[in-house]
């Protein structure tokens, strides 16, 4: 990876139906290399996929909630239900195994208190669980799916 591959990863971050064209003249490069290094990027696994985002609010899942959860059971069985169950609830969009305190954290997104009822209930009815905290989201401060790019090795 070196600056142009930087400089094409940054802009496919903020808008990946950006022209090919485009992206080579804003990084100085012919359209042909710079397809090139973008077929490398996906092939060495810096590029996983291209998505649309879409608006939750118009959606009607303007409600975001974390949860967080402690099990008393760390055993392969019991995690392996666990993670199927929240796999199969749409409205469960991150999922995280954490250190610390607690054991797991997911980010749920719903229309109301009614339908994170709804999700809780899955949650718990399906596993044993030792502890659910849920918190909701008062206000979206700071949301961006691009990743810093300043760690990337350049060689």
């Amino acid at each position: 990876m070196d600056k142009i591959d930087k400089q094409i990863l940054a802009i496919l971050q903020e808008d990946a139906t950006v022209a090919v064209a485009d992206i080579a003249e804003r990084v100085n490069l012919s359209s042909t290399p710079c397809w090139r290094r973008i077929q490398k990027l996906e092939e060495e696994g810096y590029l996983l996929r291209r998505v649309a985002l879409l608006d939750a609010e118009k959606l009607n899942v303007g409600v975001t909630v974390f949860v967080s959860i402690k099990t008393n059971q760390h055993n392969a069985a019991w995690y392996e239900q666990f993670s199927a169950t929240v796999k199969l609830i749409p409205e469960v969009v991150e999922f995280y195994r954490m250190s610390g305190n607690i054991d797991y954290l997911l980010r749920v997104v719903v229309p109301n208190i009614a339908a994170y009822d709804k999700v809780y209930q899955k949650l718990t009815q399906a596993n044993a669980l030792f502890d659910v905290n849920a918190s909701f989201a008062m206000e979206q401060i700071k949301h961006t799916t691009a990743l810093p790019l300043d760690y990337a090795d350049i060689h």
